[in-house]
């Protein structure tokens, strides 16, 4: 094999694991998963039917990835953070068939115990402040934070905080400059 998968952890036949991965303690792989190559699964997360994860991804402790789930490359999600499948559920009606879609994009970070509803756009390096509960779509680079999750500011692709002067530029010291205009963040390069 050209991936570990510990001893305790349960990998279900038709389950995909990329190149270089780690699933770590208790966690499980259901049928048509797709692990991308160079991720770390942490202990007891699980994994459901027909999620995909990119490359390079982390998924810390106690994280269950529930079908809809579609994941880009290079996301960090923190320890008992937690997605939602279902807008309306009962215990006694079965939604097997209505999982709503939820999109996590390439760079985007979650944090401890912070809480996706389904149905959302995580967009490309977003940023998910712990404990917040994300009910709305994020854009590209935002830092949402609280409960319910608002806007408070900017983030680079690196994970430091952007400080936009009033022409709109900001200087991350490790991913080069951003452009703000019309609400909008780009990444302009080094």
């Amino acid at each position: 094999m050209d991936y570990y998968v510990h001893p305790t952890a349960v990998v279900d036949a038709g389950a995909r694991i990329g190149t270089g991965c780690r699933i770590w303690h208790f966690s499980h792989l259901m049928p048509e998963c797709e692990i991308g190559p160079d991720c770390n699964l942490g202990q007891n997360v699980f994994v459901a039917q027909g999620v995909r994860l990119g490359s390079g991804c982390k998924v810390q402790n106690n994280v269950s990835l529930y079908s809809g789930l579609r994941i880009g490359s290079n996301v960090f999600i923190g320890p008992s953070a937690v997605f939602t499948n279902v807008r309306n559920p009962r215990a006694a009606v079965n939604r097997r068939g209505e999982y709503a879609t939820t999109v996590v994009e390439d760079g985007v970070t979650i944090g401890s115990n912070a809480t996706i509803l389904c149905g959302l756009t995580l967009s490309e390096y977003a940023f998910v402040g712990a404990g917040a509960v994300v009910t709305h779509d994020v854009p590209p680079y935002a830092l949402v934070v609280g409960t319910p999750a608002r806007q408070i500011g900017w983030m680079s692709a690196a994970g430091n905080r952007l400080q936009f002067d009033v022409r709109g530029r900001a200087v991350c010291p490790d991913s080069g400059t951003y452009s703000l205009a019309d609400g909008v963040v780009t990444h302009d390069g080094d």
